[in-house]
């Protein structure tokens, strides 16, 4: 086995400490990458705090991670020593099913295995990116672009590739007009993206206190949804709704804001049900759907996309020590808009 340094939490109300974890012995098309970032994602603090269903402690998350490759296995054929790599939300699936013949992963029918929090196939819990190494099988590896910095380039394996993938299925394009609901770490990103992608950009936001910044990262407008007038104002404008927000909001209002044939997308994921009435649907032929990550050829694609058009979300970096504070402002909407953690302080007390 190989040792790793690591920050976990020992139980649902934490704190971080500072520990070590085992990393398995390379098999053949595996691949030990050196973390040097890794992001972090409200994905992290759900699941850490058991939002999403029960979890065995102690935990390492992090699955928006950020380094170099420093070993390989005997048969890796993809990667060498040295490459800059990252890894995202999944490091392996069943490789069997429809979705994964199609190189779409993460919807595998007999469920990917998570960076964190999940079973492998090993019987080994995983153990994500809060930590100093990581062995991946070389499938569900990235290249990261000599265009990018490892420091951004690691929320890009979830934020930008959560974001990316809806805004690819529903056809972001020059003449779609697309809104994006939350300016915050996933917002900025769908922000950026669909606005390199030609589509006329418009930011929902509680209130207008980002709204300068949204406008300098590609939006075209900006409305708070605090304001009545606001609904009232866009009713019927939207061709796609990208809904980024992990909290529970009022549906059928912003589905009165779609087209005919206009489609409403969860990537946020709040913890509660959210209600919805079947009318909100029928009389525009609207539709409300939700989409996960990309798959791992998709998540590629991303990099290369951001690369060539200089895309890069913004981060704050941090050290190991202020992780626990970190969550807080998470959780307080206080930052702008990713905390990136450098794993070069992991062993900081």
């Amino acid at each position: 086995m190989i040792a790793a340094n690591a920050r976990a939490v020992f139980g649902p109300e934490g704190p971080f400490k500072l520990t070590t974890i085992e990393r398995r012995d390379l098999k053949p098309h595996d691949v030990l990458i050196e973390i040097k970032y890794a992001g972090i994602c409200h994905s992290d603090i759900h699941t850490a705090r058991g939002e999403w269903g029960p979890i065995q402690y102690p935990l390492v998350p992090g699955h928006e991670i950020a380094g170099v490759v420093t070993q390989v296995g005997s048969e890796v054929t993809k990667y060498e020593v040295g490459d800059r790599v990252g890894v995202g939300c999944m490091v392996d699936s069943c490789g069997e099913c429809e979705s994964c013949r199609k190189g779409e992963e993460q919807y595998c029918l007999n469920g990917h295995t998570g960076t964190y929090a999940a079973t492998d196939r090993y019987g080994q819990y995983t153990q994500g990116g809060y930590s100093t190494h990581i062995v991946v099988t070389e499938d569900f590896v990235v290249r990261i672009p000599d265009g990018i910095e490892l420091d951004v380039a690691a929320p890009l394996l979830c934020a930008g590739i959560t974001t990316y993938s809806p805004l690819r299925h529903w056809g972001a394009a020059p003449g779609k007009k697309i809104a994006v609901v939350g300016l915050g770490g996933l917002g900025h990103m769908a922000v950026k993206l669909a606005h390199a992608m030609g589509a006329e950009v418009t930011v929902l936001s509680q209130t207008l206190k980002k709204k300068e910044n949204g406008l300098k990262l590609g939006a075209d407008h900006y409305y708070a949804t605090s304001d009545p007038e606001t609904f009232k104002k866009l009713t019927g404008k939207f061709d796609l709704i990208v809904n980024t927000v992990s909290a529970k909001i009022d549906l059928d209002a912003y589905l009165s804001l779609l087209a005919v044939n206009g489609t409403l997308v969860n990537v946020g994921a709040p913890p509660e049900a959210l209600p919805i009435q079947v009318f909100s649907l029928i009389g525009h032929r609207r539709s409300f759907a939700g989409s996960a990550i990309g798959g791992i050829r998709e998540t590629q694609e991303m990099l290369d996309f951001c690369a060539k058009h200089h895309i890069t979300p913004e981060i704050e970096v941090i050290s190991a020590n202020q992780i626990d504070q970190a969550w807080e402002r998470v959780l307080a909407s206080d930052v702008r808009y990713r905390f990136v953690i450098d794993i070069s302080t992991m062993e900081n007390e």
